[in-house]
Formats: structure tokens, C-alpha cells, sequence
């Protein structure tokens, strides 16, 4: 592989940055990093995602012209080096939702409402073309994660998936196969920016959102309120559930199905990619996520549409007690080829 650091010098270099400084800004479950640059009074970021592993920045920038060309904050870009996977893009500064909340608490429920708003503003547009769309059964599927490494890791065992994707495409087609939107897939306080500076739903920045695709206009609000890297006050929670229904005129009881159903197919599958960034990639720090993600588990299992599926998932996925997740951690990086 060429090296990646040399690569990134000549884009640098050809676009006009290379005397700036550069400095790590951040890393994430897949292979992209970011670092920001710095040339007096100005900055940048440069994506380094490197190509064939899963990310296409040629995708990254299609969508996000998409959500700028409807009034919404992604990143603009400066230089593109496509054939190797690199992207100059627009510097939306470091007010996280994740950092800004805690910092100004008072400002949680106005900056989830925002939030909410960019949700369904982005669902009254018509998608971008060409989006996957992806069955009931493939959703079902995607959550057989948890058994295939959440189950695995604890129990050692290599279960048969289907015993819990059969009932769970089942319910997803029962509750939650309707009409389809533009979804983000990770939209949630570690890719949302506050930018107070710009006007009405363009003080949202999002940030990666090269995964997007056709979905249930109930998956990026699970995605936003059952965070798995920060406690959403259920009082939120409820609030911007409501919310989304009245502006989209959504039967309130029917959706709070379809919630919960997209809420436990997104926990389902986020266990077993959580425990697989542990056992496959050696990245033991999402272990400490875990027993958040089960919890959100176990409140969209208790809705009572989900009744069959929180006896399947009783039956087959054990609690992750202190014990079992340092059993987890005991695995980490010893299956990098499995």
C-alpha cells in the first residue's frame, strides 16, 4: 500500500496547503481520520479515507451537495484526490452537540429540536437519486451482528442468526416498512456542530453522512435520541418523538411502534459491531458503550409490539454484566481474520 502520509503531502502540496499546520482532529469506527490544517487566517480539514474499505468520498461529497442545495450545513470542498481517497473540505469548526451540551446545558432541548427540524426538513425533500434501499430482510439481517459477535464473545458459541432475524424482519415489515426517506444512518451528537452564526436549520452542521440511504423516517430520530455515546433525558426524548409526529402529521401511537422496532434493530446491530471493533479490529474503548446500547434495548423491547422479539432476544443474548464484558475485553484483537 502506498504510504498514506506521503500521498497526503503531494494532495497538500497540489492544492495549495502544504505550509500549513496539521494537527490530528479525529478518528473513528471506520477507516477515515481527519486532521485539521492551519494557515493563518484560515483552516481546513483533510479526510483521509483510504479506498476499498467501505467509505466513498466520491458518495461523501454527491450527498453533501445534496444537503447544501436544501438549505442544510455540510461541508463544502475545497480539493479532491478521488483516485486516492483524499478530500479539503470546509472547517465547520469544534462545537460537537456532544461538547457544546454539556458546556451549555441549557441549550439540550433547544439544540435537539434544531436537530429534529434538519430530520424533517430532509424527509419533506425528495432524496437523493440512486440511494440503496434496503428490504425488511436485509435490515433484519444487518442486526444478526449480535449473534454472530455480541452472542459469540460471551457464549462462545456460533448460533444460528435466523432464530432472531426471522421474528425481527417479521416486525419490521409488520411496523416499520413504509414509505421511504433520505436517512443519514449516523446522526447523532458526535456528527452534529452547532453553528450559531448561520440562520434557521443551517446551524446544524452534519458531518458524516456517506452512508446515507432510503429508509423509515423513524431511524436517524433513534439514532439521534437513544445515543449510544450519551444519555438522552427521556423527557427529550418523548418531547422530540411528539414533535416529529405533529410536523408530519404522523399518528403518534403508530409511530412510537415503528420506533421502537428501528430503536431495537439499531441496538441489535450496534452491539455486534461494537464487540467486532473489539475482536476483529483491537478497538477495546466501544466495550464501555455497551451497557447504554442495552439499555435502549431493553426499552424498545418493552413496547408492547415488540413482545415476541423480547422473548427471542431474552432467550438468546445475555445481559452484559461487568463479568461478560471483561471476558469481551479479554478477546480484543484475537480475531482479526474471522
Amino acid at each position: 500500500m502506498a504510504d498514506r502520509a506521503a500521498l497526503s503531502n503531494t494532495f497538500l502540496a497540489a492544492a495549495g496547503w502544504s505550509a500549513a499546520n496539521r494537527q490530528f482532529l479525529a478518528g473513528d469506527a471506520s477507516d477515515r481520520t481527519y486532521d485539521r490544517l492551519t494557515l493563518p487566517k484560515k483552516t481546513a480539514v483533510l479526510m483521509d479515507a483510504p479506498l476499498g474499505r467501505g467509505d466513498d468520498p466520491a458518495v461523501f461529497l454527491q450527498v453533501a451537495a445534496h444537503l447544501r442545495k436544501i438549505g442544510l450545513s455540510a461541508p463544502d470542498c475545497y480539493a479532491r484526490d478521488l483516485e486516492n481517497g483524499f478530500l479539503l473540505l470546509e472547517d465547520l469548526g469544534d462545537d460537537l452537540f456532544a461538547k457544546y451540551i454539556p458546556a451549555n446545558p441549557h441549550l439540550e432541548q433547544p439544540l435537539y429540536q434544531a436537530a429534529t427540524n434538519v430530520l424533517i426538513a430532509l424527509q419533506n425533500h425528495a432524496p437523493l437519486d440512486d440511494l440503496p434501499d434496503l428490504s425488511a430482510r436485509d435490515w433484519a439481517d444487518a442486526a444478526g451482528f449480535v449473534i454472530d459477535w455480541y452472542r459469540f464473545a460471551i457464549c462462545g458459541d456460533a448460533a444460528d442468526p435466523s432464530h432472531l432475524t426471522d421474528p425481527l424482519a417479521d416486525h419490521i415489515l409488520r411496523h416499520a416498512d413504509g414509505p421511504r426517506v433520505m436517512i443519514l444512518r449516523d446522526f447523532h451528537a458526535e456528527n452534529l456542530l452547532w453553528l450559531p452564526d448561520r440562520v434557521g436549520l443551517a446551524q446544524v452542521g452534519l458531518l458524516d453522512f456517506q452512508l446515507a440511504q432510503l429508509g423509515q423516517p423513524g431511524y436517524d430520530l433513534v439514532s439521534l435520541l437513544q445515543d449510544a455515546r450519551r444519555d438522552v433525558p427521556l423527557a427529550i426524548e418523548a418531547a422530540m418523538v411528539r414533535h416529529i409526529c405533529d410536523a408530519t402529521s404522523k399518528n403518534h401511537a403508530e409511530f412510537q411502534a415503528t420506533y421502537a422496532v428501528l430503536g431495537a434493530q439499531r441496538a441489535l446491530r450496534i452491539l455486534g459491531i461494537f464487540v467486532r471493533l473489539c475482536l476483529k479490529s483491537a478497538k477495546p474503548g466501544y466495550i464501555a458503550l455497551i451497557p447504554r446500547v442495552w439499555e435502549h434495548l431493553q426499552r424498545n423491547l418493552a413496547h408492547p409490539a415488540l413482545a415476541e422479539m423480547q422473548r427471542v432476544c431474552t432467550d438468546l443474548l445475555p445481559e452484559p454484566t461487568p463479568d461478560r464484558l471483561q471476558r469481551i475485553a479479554q478477546q480484543c484483537g484475537k480475531y482479526p481474520t474471522r
